[in-house]
């Protein structure tokens, strides 16, 4: 399998043991800028808690926002009803053209999308 983007929350069900993950511990994962702020931008996070999961961040390939990314959630947003981080994320993963992986069903409607749906 390759490279694929991690919604936030396998991220999160990955550093909690969630057993419907471990098919993918071996994947390299990319994750959205918007992901890495949705992770460590939690009010009152421990600093032990930052510092693991800036760990599982740079396990990952970071994909930074760009014009072209922001044009693509424009269009997704005007197309169907997402809340804007999750289509900054979608547009992350249709405009570098690899699969998002996530248990976050809101995903299903984007015909665009290479879609992988974790069920929890």
């Amino acid at each position: 399998m390759g490279l694929i983007l991690a919604d936030t929350n396998i991220i999160l069900y990955i550093m909690n043991g969630l057993p419907q993950v471990r098919k993918y511990i071996d994947v390299q994962f990319a994750l959205s800028e918007v992901s890495e702020i949705e992770l460590l931008g939690v009010k009152g996070i421990e600093q032990k808690e930052i510092l693991f999961r800036k760990e599982m961040i740079y396990d990952c390939f970071l994909l930074r926002l760009n014009d072209s990314v922001k044009q693509v959630a424009i269009e997704l947003k005007q197309k169907y009803s997402l809340k804007i981080p999750d289509a900054l994320i979608a547009a992350t993963a249709i405009y570098h053209d690899i699969p998002l992986l996530s248990a976050d069903k809101d995903f299903v409607k984007i015909k665009e999308l290479q879609f992988i749906s974790l069920s929890i």
